[in-house]
């Protein structure tokens, strides 16, 4: 079912936009951004109800979608969003898909994870294929306003957070041209991937930590790391 779900995506966006790739990159930013949205809607229905608490869950989740936005915002800027039917199409099928991933992750989790997995994957998987293809054009053209505050001169803590395989501020891209501004996009879809396969894993439940938590987490004294513990298991409950 999983792959059948990301395989009807990838083709309906491979066969509509096989020669338009900005407006192609906007429907796949638009959809990707939606199963975070189902995760977080999920998440907080299990808090409210008392059945579980993750706040760092919900932080991680929140970021990815964040990152996501920021893709949408590019494309935007590069004119994916202009014709109407092209908003029309990645509308409907991020309405779609809120629906089916929210309903697969309230009887699955992990399910729904590897279900970003793959569509990650495949979003990277493009971006490489696009950069090669086009370099040159690329690098003659400058980074949007909106990648550079992105990347570089604003709050980077949410672009941090999404990145569980990364030490907190390890990676901060380079946007000095449009290339270097596809080369982060590209490389944030694998950073969403290893995410996915850390949620996937038996003790993620337990064990898994944004990057900014780990940080904490990992340079107090004993008998501060003790106090936060304690802390954090008051808060949860």
């Amino acid at each position: 079912m999983i792959r059948l779900l990301v395989g009807i995506l990838v083709f309906v966006i491979n066969t509509v936009y096989a020669n338009r790739p900005y407006p192609r990159f906007y429907v796949l930013e638009t959809v990707a951004r939606v199963p975070y949205f189902s995760y977080l809607s999920v998440l907080h229905l299990y808090e409210t109800l008392g059945l579980w608490r993750k706040a760092d869950w919900l932080k991680i989740h929140f970021a990815e979608s964040w990152n996501e936005l920021h893709h949408l915002l590019i494309m935007e800027d590069l004119g994916g969003a202009d014709f109407w039917g092209d908003r029309l199409l990645a509308k409907t099928a991020a309405l779609i898909y809120y629906w089916v991933i929210a309903a697969l992750y309230l009887v699955s989790p992990r399910s729904a994870y590897h279900f970003m997995e793959l569509v990650e994957g495949h979003a990277y998987a493009t971006y490489d294929k696009f950069l090669n293809a086009e370099a040159e054009t690329l690098k003659a053209r400058p980074a949007p306003a909106v990648a550079v505050q992105y990347y570089r001169d604003g709050d980077l803590y949410m672009f941090d957070e999404f990145q569980t395989s990364q030490v907190a501020a390890d990676r901060r891209p380079q946007v000095n041209n449009l290339y270097d501004v596809f080369v982060a996009i590209r490389d944030d879809e694998m950073e969403h991937v290893k995410t996915m396969v850390a949620c996937q894993q038996p003790n993620a439940q337990q064990d898994l930590l944004s990057p900014h938590t780990a940080v904490v987490m990992t340079t107090l004294q004993p008998a501060e790391e003790a106090a936060v513990e304690n802390q954090v298991l008051a808060r949860e409950g």
